[in-house]
């Protein structure tokens, strides 16, 4: 299965909007990352130390995610 490349941009992009939504956490998410599975891949986010924890911290992850997926056409 190929691996999938992050664009740059489009990350910079996504985890803004996901700020939008979720600020308190702009400043420690680096990256979304799409990490290979047998089958598809599993997406996730890049944090500076440790990842946060908590229903608020997820749902800055699912935005973020969905937010680069929909700008880079990418359907699952």
């Amino acid at each position: 299965m190929p691996l999938i490349e992050i664009d740059p941009d489009l990350n910079r992009l996504a985890l803004a909007e996901a700020a939008q939504l979720h600020p308190k956490f702009a400043d420690r998410a680096i990256s979304v990352v799409a990490r290979p599975l047998l089958r598809g891949f599993a997406w996730q986010l890049e944090w500076e130390g440790e990842a946060p924890t908590g229903q608020e911290a997820w749902e800055f992850q699912n935005a973020a995610i969905r937010a680069y997926k929909r700008l880079a056409k990418i359907s699952e």
